[in-house]
């Protein structure tokens, strides 16, 4: 039985998480908090501290998992996309322990990793299904056919929904990361309060556009609430409605374009994964589509933002399903193994 070892720094998280075959042993996260003072992630002082914290992370992934490092058969690492440096740091750090300990190491596509944590925990999946993965980096729809067998629907030309939410928070005067606290305070919001609009593009309608819609809160708050615009003083402005109202125009584009795809496609399994993948509002309208016969799939909470675990359960269907993704003359060599592979290709 393969056990596993995995390691994600794709960003400003640094985790380890240790997987016996499928099942999740131990998924530890260290998140930076530092960050909130600058507005967002600033890349270099993202991977000084991932530096500082990585061996720490581990030690404590593998004491949960009760699994000596020596027991460990597969070592799997980020491989991209994210921060340079901070990608620089697990990767390292994972090969130089697969090459140290003569073991097999498989690197990971991030947002291939997302789009299979939904299922993380199971051996098989029922295909095909869509996956709309949607976090402060990505929004990518995606028509799954098998295991690393995907087609490419439709993905964002310009800001992801996530960075979205992070630059209307910004706009507002409210803390990062701004995609809970615009949930937060739309939760007693009146969404109907005013209509954001949204892109549709005539190239490919599966694309998303999300540059707008921020541009367009920007206008509507100096138009309508000029003193707020140089006080940012949110008490003057009715906050929870404008949130709810931009939350609901993100939500609607998500929901438009997977629903789209799956009347195009005949396919009723949705998988929705990222970190926006927690907000209420989204979860609440996918969820809705249950009493339409839809089968909707979302990840468990510690598995929505960047972990580990989704990285080692997506190493794990790699070495089962390795035909699926790898030349047949291609071998799996420890600390060595080559995987040629795009994803998300047609």
């Amino acid at each position: 039985m393969e056990c596993i070892l995995a390691i994600e720094t794709s960003c400003d998280e640094t985790s380890a998480s240790v997987l016996l075959q499928h099942k999740v042993l131990s998924n530890v996260i260290s998140s930076q908090s530092f960050h909130q003072e600058y507005g967002g992630i600033v890349p270099e002082l993202a991977s000084r501290a991932q530096l500082k914290v990585i061996d720490r992370i581990t030690k404590e992934a593998l004491q949960i998992a009760g699994i000596k490092l020596r027991d460990i058969n597969i070592i799997a690492a980020t491989q991209g996309p994210g921060l340079i440096g901070s990608l620089l740091v697990g990767f390292n750090y994972a090969k130089s322990a697969a090459l140290s300990l003569n073991k097999i190491f498989i690197p990971v596509n991030h947002v291939e990793a997302h789009l299979y944590s939904c299922f993380i925990g199971r051996e098989n999946i029922n295909f095909p299904f869509l996956g709309l993965i949607v976090s402060g980096g990505h929004t990518i729809l995606v028509l799954v056919k098998n295991y690393f067998q995907y087609k490419l629907l439709g993905q964002t030309i310009d800001d992801a929904a996530g960075e979205a939410f992070d630059k209307a928070a910004k706009l507002l005067g409210l803390p990062y990361p701004g995609g809970p606290e615009i949930d937060k305070l739309s939760e007693t919001g009146n969404e109907l309060f005013h209509t954001f609009p949204t892109a549709k593009l005539k190239k490919n309608q599966y694309n998303f556009s999300f540059s707008g819609i921020k541009t367009s809160l920007l206008y509507f708050l100096r138009d309508n609430y000029s003193d707020f615009t140089i006080s940012k003083d949110i008490s003057t402005i009715p906050v929870k409605d404008i949130c709810a109202s931009y939350q609901r125009a993100i939500i609607s584009a998500l929901l438009e374009r997977i629903l789209a795809a799956s009347n195009e496609y005949k396919v009723k399994n949705l998988a929705v994964s990222g970190g926006v993948s927690l907000n209420s509002k989204l979860r609440s309208e996918f969820l809705n589509l249950a009493k339409r016969d839809y089968k909707i799939f979302f990840p468990e909470a510690s598995f929505t933002t960047d972990n580990a675990a989704m990285i080692g359960y997506t190493a794990y269907l790699k070495m089962k399903h390795k035909r699926n993704f790898i030349n047949e003359n291609t071998v799996l060599e420890p600390a060595f193994a080559r995987f040629d592979y795009s994803c998300f290709n047609s």
